[in-house]
This record gives structure tokens, C-alpha cells and sequence, in this order.
């Protein structure tokens, strides 16, 4: 079973758009397991119309609970609470927005009256789509670990391929290069990067090309929008072959890509010169991905 993770180094360059179209293009031939790694705004669903099997809670940090009960209203927690998140009374309470988990008051009550809590910080879902099962997840606002949660949907999801004997684990990705994307690029085989011909597009590119090969990952490139900037996009078309990294598209702006997602379909589902470019660059990804096997 092969990983392909799709990356971008900032938000809006049409990363799910091309993993919607990927996974329309490679389930025609291989069976396939889908993961949309971006727990903050997970939106691979919009394409794919996936049916819910199954929900799940997602446990994050731990937060401070008070017992009213052994609480003799001494001060200490509020005094020592870096955070100001101790809400004083005749019986202390503890803010569980502005808790930060660090445990300084559990440690410091005199009369223990304070436990630290697991806390409820998002959902992960198992869902059936037309191309293959998907797995995904919602961080709810506020939250921490996310990139925690990024790792659970991934072993879950590879957990599947391996049951189902599928060829390929498809990841949508998260934008940018932190945490979450860190874990989403764990134990792939091939990171494509999908930029546009912008100034922060290059940026943002060169950024992601650094974290892939930090992590000895493979990576390919995939320029959308190409026509609409296409100085800017001479210039990331030179960065590439300076770097040595494959550029396998060019995509146009194609009106045709938002028509596909008011629809509720991969752009490759019709015919159109977008369509035709994300299918040739799937024949090189196939290449690149499979050439072991």
C-alpha cells in the first residue's frame, strides 16, 4: 500500500480540488482509501458525498475541574494560574475556555479538590464515498492537538487500506507547514504540492519543498492556475527544475472547476482542458508512486 499526501504550502490553491479528482481517477483502476487530513476545515466531503458510518470522540488535552465539595476557597489555584482562568467565589471554579491544561493548580491545592480532565476537543468520522472510504474529522473551535488528530485519522485510515487490500492511501492534506501537516506527511511515499503563480504561491511552495525534503519524502509539483500569472509562474516553473523537483502540470483557470463543484463532482468527472491535465498528471504520479512494484 502506497501514501500519497497532497500539500500546499498556503490555503486556496486548489489542493482538494485535485484530491477530489485524484481519487475520481485512480479508483477507476485500484482500490483506494481516502483521508482528509485537515481537521480544521476538512472539505473533501463537499466533492466526494460521503455517507457517515460511524462517529467518533476525540479526546485532546485535559483541563482543570474544581470539586466544589473539598474546595475551602483559599486562593492558591487563582493565585499561581498563569492563564486567569480560576473564577473566584465562596467555592472556586475553573474557566474551561481559558484553561490551558498546565496542571500548576492540581499540584498546588491543599486539599485536592482539583482533577484534571480529559476534554472533548473534536470528532473523527468513518464514511463510504463513490470512489472508496473516507476518513475524516472536525477540531472544534479553540482546540489544541490538532496535529494529534491528524495522526489518529491517518492510522485509522491505513488500518483500512491494509483490511481492504487497497493499493493506495489518497491524503488530502492540511495547508501550510506545521504541526498537522508534519503528521500528515508521516510514512508517505510521495508528497504532490499543488501552488498557483502568486507571489505568496512561490513563498509558501518554497517553504513546502523544504519540510518534504527535511523528512526525506519525494515531492512533485502541480501549478493551477497557471495562465493567470504566468510570469510568476516562469519563475516557479525555473525553481523547480533549479531544485530538481518534477513539475507535472500546468492546470488553466477553467470555469468548468467550479461548475464541477457546485455539482458536487471531481473535475475530472467531465471533459475540459483541466480534466485533461489532472489526468496526465495521474499518469505520472502513477509512475512515480507504483514504479516499485
Amino acid at each position: 500500500m502506497k501514501q500519497l499526501v497532497i500539500l500546499s504550502g498556503k490555503g486556496g490553491t486548489g489542493k482538494t480540488t485535485v484530491t477530489a479528482a485524484l481519487a475520481h481517477l485512480a479508483a477507476q483502476t485500484r482500490p483506494i482509501v481516502l483521508a482528509d487530513a485537515d481537521v480544521d476545515a476538512a472539505n473533501l466531503g463537499l466533492v466526494l458525498a460521503p455517507v457517515t458510518e460511524e462517529t467518533h470522540d476525540f479526546t485532546g488535552g485535559r483541563i482543570a475541574v474544581v470539586d466544589a465539595a473539598r474546595c475551602i476557597a483559599c486562593g492558591r489555584c487563582a493565585e499561581i494560574c498563569r492563564f486567569d482562568a480560576v473564577v473566584p467565589g465562596d467555592t472556586y471554579a475553573v474557566d474551561p475556555i481559558a484553561c490551558e491544561g498546565c496542571a500548576t493548580c492540581f499540584y498546588e491545592c491543599p486539599t485536592h479538590a482539583i482533577t484534571m480532565t480529559p476534554q472533548r476537543a473534536g470528532q473523527w468520522f468513518v464514511a463510504t464515498t463513490r470512489y472508496g472510504p473516507l476518513y475524516h474529522a472536525h477540531l472544534f473551535a479553540g482546540q489544541e492537538n490538532s496535529g494529534k488528530l491528524v495522526t489518529l485519522v491517518k492510522q485509522m485510515a491505513r488500518l483500512r487500506a491494509f483490511d481492504d487490500a487497497a493499493d493506495l492511501l489518497l491524503v488530502d492534506g492540511p495547508p501550510g507547514i506545521g504541526c498537522p501537516v508534519i503528521a500528515a506527511l508521516a510514512g508517505a511515499n510521495l508528497a504532490l504540492i499543488v501552488t498557483e503563480p502568486t507571489v505568496s504561491g512561490a513563498h509558501d511552495l518554497e517553504r513546502a519543498l523544504g519540510l518534504a525534503a527535511h523528512f526525506n519524502i519525494p515531492a512533485m509539483v502541480l501549478l493551477n492556475k497557471a495562465d493567470l500569472g504566468p510570469a510568476q509562474a516562469e519563475a516557479i516553473v525555473a525553481h523547480c527544475a533549479a531544485r530538481n523537483v518534477p513539475l507535472i502540470g500546468r492546470l488553466p483557470y477553467d470555469a468548468a472547476v467550479t461548475e464541477a463543484m457546485v455539482r458536487g463532482e471531481p473535475v475530472t468527472a467531465g471533459d475540459g482542458p483541466v480534466s485533461a491535465a489532472l489526468s496526465e498528471a495521474w499518469t505520472l504520479l502513477q509512475q512515480q508512486i507504483f514504479s516499485d512494484v
